[in-house]
């Protein structure tokens, strides 16, 4: 059977970078991200560089509908992987937060993210076999001032993944939670994130996507790349919240 898989946020980044790595091990491709002409052309490359099959699926998943129609377009495909990569943030006071925008973020960070596990896994359970890939963040790991709505929704993830990993173990399926630390990638520009993270030490993210895709393969329950964010998020589990939670917003700039 040929094998596919599903990535979202798939036009940059660690999911660019992760299309890139599942082509080049003759992964068939479903792309999904907003850019349409950014997406088809990146399809277009995949499948010229390694004769795979690579769809690309313009969706905006701060729609509540658009879940449930990639699955519905995919309906043909035994998609064996599963990427949930997308996701955006931003940085400044919540009270300040435009709330719709504050609502768009759990619906792509949290919402679609759950969907899409939710419909994609059974069709995986029925064959015994499949993966999932969630990104979380190791910001899922203390409170975070002025980015509370984006260490929020990574929390949800990472406490998600890991449950759901342990109720399917022994079915076929395999779910590993990804928790990058700062990632050189446009995430941070646009997050509006740039000033406080620009003296950070960041993994590229192609370095992210290949830590995450060996511990996909070997279903590794979680991937934290990167010695260094290994021992902080070590560090952040132990403390105080409330301590850590001076701590990033002194970061931030609060």
């Amino acid at each position: 059977m040929t094998s596919w898989a599903l990535i979202t946020g798939a036009s940059s980044g660690i999911g660019y970078e992760l299309a890139k790595l599942l082509a080049s091990n003759q992964f068939n491709l479903v792309l999904v991200a907003r850019n349409e002409i950014k997406l088809k052309a990146f399809a277009a490359e995949l499948q010229a560089k390694h004769g795979i099959v690579a769809r690309a699926l313009s969706k905006d998943l701060a729609s509540a509908s658009a879940p449930a129609e990639i699955f519905d377009l995919t309906r043909d495909i035994p998609i064996s992987i599963l990427v949930n990569n997308a996701g955006f943030g931003w940085q400044g006071p919540f009270s300040a937060e435009d709330l719709k925008g504050s609502l768009d973020m759990l619906e792509v960070n949290v919402a679609a993210l759950v969907q899409l596990t939710h419909l994609f896994v059974q069709p995986m359970l029925a064959r015994r076999a499949g993966r999932v890939l969630n990104v979380a963040s190791t910001a899922a790991f203390q409170p975070g001032p002025f980015t509370a709505m984006y260490y929020a929704s990574k929390a949800f993830v990472f406490s998600f993944s890991v449950a759901l990993g342990e109720e399917l173990a022994g079915t076929g399926v395999t779910v590993t939670t990804l928790c990058p630390g700062l990632t050189r990638t446009e995430f941070q520009e646009r997050a509006g994130m740039a000033r406080s993270s620009r003296w950070l030490r960041m993994m590229s993210a192609e370095a992210v996507a290949r830590s995450g895709y060996r511990g996909l393969m070997s279903g590794q329950r979680i991937v934290i790349p990167g010695a260094l964010n290994k021992l902080t998020s070590s560090l952040s589990r132990c403390l105080p919240a409330a301590f850590t939670a001076k701590i990033v917003r002194r970061i931030n700039g609060g």
